[in-house]
């Protein structure tokens, strides 16, 4: 019980903390659109890769990739890695147009490409986007990863149905609070912050998983792995796997090249670039964090198989399972923060990027119509 005490204590700790330096970061900041929605056009490279990696990683990513990898191999790992040909193509051939029309919306982009029909027509389908999908989906299973990780109900005392909504609601809140009254400034710097956490606490877990499965000696811990049922650390997928290896040539590709070129929640971060050599350091710094990924949302995955077998009730359970046997009670809140921290960035970046669009794309343009002397 007083493990649990002090795990809460520290988690709302390091939740303070990020909010106290967003807050630093972000006051007086705000006088105009571009300001609340663009972060005044001025974030780094620096904040640009943070926002960009917490916006795609989030809680349920962790338990699902290596899921994936304690039950098959490290083939589901393409969608990692062929991001990185994404934010090439964004960052060489797309964000130089974005940025040379100072663009504040992909939809904006495409009115002036086209025509504003088609602005009107992309802006309704991102929004019944997010809201029927993108987050309701990033809610529930944000919540249901928090929960298979750490034992709320326990906890608190509640029931596992009222720790779902307990999650939801608290991630609604404080996500709203971040983009309402911050802006994507505020988003960007908390991004950037859970962010530097997650690659922290992600490096930790499979250095203790080696550390473990070699008996107390790193190098011996990843020897077994390589040697031990190598075909684990497979990432060319066959037919049978997931992700069969012909996909990533062709619809992956298209897919990833979508979500991180052209997709409002994730390009928002670029259009709020200093400059197009600021914007461009962000994307491609992003770029490369991606091929990281692997690292601690899949190696974990076959460390766990390799310490467990094949035993476990379900393979969402393998991250849960080396999180409680490995991870130091001292660094529970910490890591319990980085995981509400990945589901609020998707969050947040969500409601972010769905509020630009109505204010700038659908109430502002429509003012402008009506009244073209007076806006």
């Amino acid at each position: 019980m007083t493990e649990n005490i002090f795990m809460l204590i520290s988690c709302i700790f390091f939740m303070l903390l990020v909010a106290f330096i967003s807050y630093m970061k972000t006051r007086n900041r705000i006088n105009n659109s571009d300001g609340y929605f663009l972060a005044g056009r001025s974030l780094t490279g620096g904040f640009i890769a943070g926002a960009l990696l917490l916006t795609n990683l989030s809680a349920e990513q962790l338990i699902g990739l290596n899921g994936q990898a304690y039950g098959a191999n490290m083939s589901n790992m393409a969608w990692e890695v062929t991001a990185a040909f994404s934010v090439i193509i964004l960052a060489l051939l797309l964000l130089p147009r974005y940025l040379s029309g100072a663009f504040s919306t992909l939809p904006e982009f495409l009115g002036e490409r086209f025509d504003q029909g088609v602005r009107r027509y992309v802006v309704v389908l991102f929004m019944l986007g997010y809201v029927f999908v993108t987050i309701p989906s990033v809610l529930y299973s944000g919540a249901l990863a928090v929960l298979q990780l750490f034992n709320i109900p326990d906890l608190f005392g509640i029931t596992y149905e009222q720790s779902v909504w307990a999650m939801v609601w608290t991630v609604g809140l404080i996500g709203a609070a971040y983009a309402i009254f911050g802006g994507l400034r505020a988003v960007a710097v908390s991004d950037t912050l859970n962010g530097i956490g997650l690659l922290i606490v992600g490096l930790i877990v499979p250095i203790l998983g080696f550390i473990e499965l070699g008996g107390g000696n790193l190098l011996q811990g990843m020897e077994t792995m390589a040697v031990t049922e190598p075909e684990k650390l497979n990432a060319i997928g066959s037919s049978e796997d997931a992700v069969p290896i012909g996909t990533v040539f062709s619809g992956m590709i298209m897919m990833n090249s979508f979500y991180w070129a052209t997709n409002q929640y994730v390009i928002q971060r670029t259009l709020g670039a200093k400059n197009l050599a600021e914007g461009q350091k962000g994307v491609l710094f992003s770029g490369f964090y991606k091929m990281l990924v692997p690292l601690f949302m899949m190696v974990p995955g076959v460390i766990a198989y390799h310490l467990y077998g094949d035993g476990l009730r379900s393979i969402d359970l393998a991250y849960p399972e080396l999180i409680n046997n490995l991870l130091p009670g001292f660094l529970s809140g910490f890591f319990l923060t980085v995981l509400m921290g990945a589901v609020l960035s998707s969050f947040n970046s969500l409601l972010n990027s769905a509020s630009t669009m109505f204010a700038l794309d659908v109430y502002k343009a429509n003012a402008r119509k009506k009244f073209p002397t007076s806006i």
